[in-house]
């Protein structure tokens, strides 16, 4: 495609308006020419980008989270910010735009501040994208993308995607179809579907997905086919759930996307930068050798070996996985691993095909219901008194996966309103997880869409009760349309009013 002047502003504005209104596939064609024309950008429009940066930052504050920029041109869209605390916009900088499916954008600019201090990146998490149509994620992205280029010094040659789960497939999508990214950060998710992955990728692959993380079997096999299609890529497992990385997991990632920077030559090489992650990955291995985790001292050690190709001392590395590569232990580890991914997916599979058939036989329902909270209790009881540690995570991944299925279920259903049937996939959420606020609220609106009254604010106690932010569930109480009709109720202004203080 031609580069993008500004004559074309009026014109892409109209399209934007059009594209709204159509399927994904049309509008993310769009996004994607939106963001390749930004790579395109000639010498003059780039100085003119950094005058325009130098006047419309002045009122961002660098080195603290914004939680919320409100784009120019669309008052609508907003995302959380960091801008390093040495920021000026007299040199470009490198930017992650960030999807989160809840929309939570101060929730991975807060994870990503330290490293991008550390490491100089521009950070951009919108507060719009979520789970749900793309449509919602394409428009997000395009305002956010717009208005950070409008206010800030970007370097179009080091623009990054990060998400997680649903949020992590999107910015995939976006990567492989804009040709304008130099890197994604995937948590939880990737390609869709993985297979999708083309050889000699252009951008690089940081993936990562804890240890109970249901789709960790697909991280991990995402990872592996990334290696043979020659792409740049490194996978971090770490110990938790289905949710973002730890900061030192975020930390590890933007300064890999760096070191591949370096490699792919958008930055010029830092020897010393270099050094110091070499002997970051060198301790890691050896803390997993000296453990006894020899399968994971290997995969240490390979992966070093692969990151440091180019831009140091990999030869070291490679020689070290080589030798263990003949070991016993390092065999049965990898077989083992994949009895574990196939024990997972026995588990779940039964209760997976009962969630599908409830959806498509309304005839037995009743009995179907029934048994499939048989099963569920029976697996969530496994998870509660199983004592082998290894055997507890691949159940409690089974058991998350069985919950995010329901979850997802009951939001298919709710979109074509059919709520009797919503609310019984709410209530097996609820059956696999019943501290989960999230799935509490989702119930209390499909009882509240299917005239249960009783039922939302039994619901909506217990969401209250089992919810970690108390503003936050008071603000959505106010907002949630389905509620409406009961917000003169005194049940719901007991719901609303601020927990009272001890005295």
């Amino acid at each position: 495609m031609g580069v993008r002047d500004d004559s074309d502003a009026d014109t892409i504005a109209q399209a934007i308006v059009f594209l709204a209104a159509r399927v994904y596939f049309v509008l993310m064609a769009w996004l994607t020419l939106f963001f390749a024309a930004l790579t395109l950008l000639p010498a003059s429009a780039i100085a003119q980008q950094t005058a325009a940066a130098s006047s419309t930052s002045q009122d961002l504050q660098a080195g603290v989270v914004i939680p919320k920029v409100v784009c120019s041109a669309h008052a609508e869209q907003s995302y959380a910010l960091y801008l390093p605390s040495y920021y000026t916009s007299g040199r470009r900088w490198p930017i992650v735009f960030v999807f989160d499916p809840l929309a939570r954008g101060g929730v991975p600019v807060e994870l990503m501040k330290d490293a991008a201090e550390r490491y100089g990146y521009i950070v951009a998490g919108s507060n719009n994208s979520q789970n749900g149509p793309w449509k919602v994620e394409i428009e997000a992205a395009q305002a956010m993308s717009a208005d950070t280029q409008g206010r800030l010094a970007v370097d179009t040659r080091r623009v990054y995607f990060a998400g997680l789960s649903g949020g992590a497939r999107f910015a995939a999508a976006l990567a492989q179809r804009c040709g304008c990214a130099a890197g994604v950060l995937l948590n939880s998710a990737g390609f869709t579907p993985p297979a999708a992955a083309v050889p000699d990728g252009s951008f690089s692959v940081f993936a990562t997905a804890g240890t109970t993380d249901f789709n960790l079997g697909e991280v991990v096999e995402m990872d592996a086919k990334l290696r043979e299609l020659h792409y740049f890529h490194a996978f971090r497992e770490f110990d938790g759930p289905h949710e973002w990385g730890p900061a030192g997991v975020m930390d590890e990632g933007l300064a890999w996307l760096r070191l591949m920077a370096m490699k792919s030559g958008r930055e010029k090489i830092d020897k010393n930068f270099v050094g110091g992650q070499i002997a970051a990955a060198r301790t890691r291995a050896l803390n997993l050798e000296t453990a006894g985790d020899f399968f994971g001292a290997w995969k240490e050690y390979r992966q070093a070996a692969e990151t440091f190709d180019g831009l140091g001392d990999a030869a070291s590395f490679r020689e070290r996985a080589g030798a263990l590569e003949k070991e016993k232990a390092v065999r049965e580890g990898a077989k083992l691993e994949r009895r574990e991914f196939d024990e997972q997916m026995r588990l779940s599979a039964d209760i997976s095909s009962g969630l599908e058939e409830l959806g498509r036989n309304s005839t037995n329902g009743v009995d179907a219901r029934n048994e499939l909270e048989r099963r569920i209790a029976e697996l969530r009881g496994r998870v509660e008194h199983e004592k082998n540690l290894r055997e507890l995570r691949v159940a409690q991944r089974a058991l998350a996966g069985i919950f995010i299925e329901a979850i997802e279920a009951g939001n298919t259903q709710s979109d074509a309103k059919n709520y009797s049937l919503a609310r019984n996939y709410f209530e097996l959420a609820v059956d696999a997880s019943p501290d989960s606020a999230w799935a509490l609220s989702l119930l209390a609106v499909a009882r509240a869409e299917d005239g249960d009254r009783k039922g939302t604010f039994e619901a909506l106690r217990r969401a209250k009760e089992k919810s970690k932010d108390a503003a936050a569930f008071r603000d959505w109480l106010k907002d949630e349309p389905a509620l409406a009709k009961f917000r003169d109720a005194p049940e719901f202004r007991a719901l609303i009013a601020p927990a009272q203080e001890p005295r």
